[in-house]
C-alpha cells in the first residue's frame, strides 16, 4: 500500500493538475487496490472543496480531510495520521509527479530493504519556464549531514518514505511555519544515509507569490531553530562541530540583515548567538 498525501491551501488553480498526476501513476493503474490519495485542505477559502469533491465522487480511494488553517506542518501530520500505507509519498499541491515515479521508487525500496527512503531528480519550472538547478542543489546518496545543513536538499514531492522512518525520527515539527522539510531532512541525515535516484520524476513548479518561501523574510530564523534542536539530538563531536559552524553562519546573515533594517534588538539577539556558538 502506498499513501500519497497532498496538503493544499488556496491552490485550486494548481491542485487539479497535481491530483491528475497522482491518478496517472503507472503503478496505481496496474495495482488498483494498492494505493490511496489523501488530500488535506488547510482551511482553503477558494474553490478547493468543490474541486476535490468532484474527484472523490469518481475515485473511492481519495480521502478528503478539511481543517481550519493550521499551517503546513500540522496539515502534513494530519495526512500522516490518516495514512494506512507501508510507503508514504508527499506531493506539494503546485508540483507534479511524472507517471513512473511511484513505480521507480517502489522498485528501489524493495530492492534495497535497508533504505528508509529515496529521492528522485527533479525538473524545475519557474513562472512557466524550465530552469537549471544550481550546483548547490545537487542531490547525493550516502551520509549527507554536511550537505543538508546549509540548505534543504529533501524535496518532499520527490521522496518516498517507509512508514517506519517517521516512527524513528518523528513527524513534522508543528512549531515551524516553514522549513519543516529542512528540519525533517536533518533529523533523517543524523540517523540514516540518503538514497538518490538520478532520473527526473517530478516537476517542481515555483515563482508564484503564494509560496511559503516567499512569504517570510529571514527564513534562516527557523533554520537556526532547527539547527539548535539538531545539536541536542546529535551524539558525535564531529556532527556537533558541523552544526555549530552552520548556526554561526546563519546567525551572521541574520545579524547583518536585521542591522540593515534598523532592528537592533533582533540583531543583538543573533550577535549573542554568534558568540555563544563560536566558543
Amino acid at each position: 500500500m502506498v499513501s500519497a498525501i497532498i496538503v493544499t491551501y488556496n491552490r485550486a488553480h494548481y491542485l487539479g493538475q497535481a491530483i491528475d498526476s497522482v491518478l496517472a501513476q503507472t503503478y496505481f493503474q496496474t495495482h488498483p487496490e494498492d494505493w490511496e490519495l489523501i488530500i488535506v485542505d488547510d482551511g482553503s477559502t477558494d474553490g478547493t472543496p468543490d474541486l476535490v469533491a468532484g474527484y472523490v465522487c469518481q475515485e473511492s480511494r481519495i480521502k478528503f480531510i478539511r481543517s481550519e488553517h493550521l499551517g503546513v506542518s500540522r496539515s502534513r501530520n494530519l495526512g500522516l495520521k490518516a495514512a494506512r500505507g507501508e510507503f508514504i509519498a508527499f506531493l506539494d499541491s503546485d508540483d507534479l509527479w511524472l507517471k513512473d515515479k511511484t513505480r521507480a521508487q517502489l522498485s528501489y525500496l524493495r530492492a534495497f530493504p535497508e533504505a528508509r527512503f529515496c529521492l528522485t531528480e527533479e525538473i524545475w519550472v519557474r513562472n512557466g519556464r524550465r530552469v537549471n538547478q544550481k550546483n548547490k542543489h545537487q542531490k547525493y546518496s550516502g551520509r549527507v549531514l554536511d550537505r543538508v545543513l546549509p540548505l534543504c536538499l529533501l524535496s518532499l514531492s520527490a521522496a518516498m518514505f517507509r512508514r517506519q522512518l517517521f516512527e524513528e525520527v518523528g513527524d513534522f515539527d508543528q512549531s515551524l511555519p516553514v522549513c519543516e522539510d529542512y528540519d525533517l531532512g536533518i533529523r533523517i541525515a543524523l540517523r540514516h544515509p540518503y538514497h538518490f535516484l538520478p532520473q527526473p520524476l517530478i516537476i517542481k513548479r515555483g515563482g508564484h507569490p503564494d509560496q511559503l518561501s516567499r512569504k517570510y523574510w529571514g527564513m534562516d530564523r527557523w533554520r537556526v531553530q532547527v539547527l539548535e534542536k539538531a545539536l541536542r539530538l546529535t551524539e558525535t563531536p564531529e556532527d556537533r562541530d558541523l552544526i555549530r559552524s552552520e548556526i554561526v553562519k546563519k546567525c551572521q546573515i541574520l545579524f547583518k540583515g536585521f542591522l540593515k533594517r534598523g532592528r537592533e534588538a533582533e540583531a543583538d539577539y543573533y550577535q549573542k548567538k554568534i558568540l555563544e556558538y563560536s566558543l
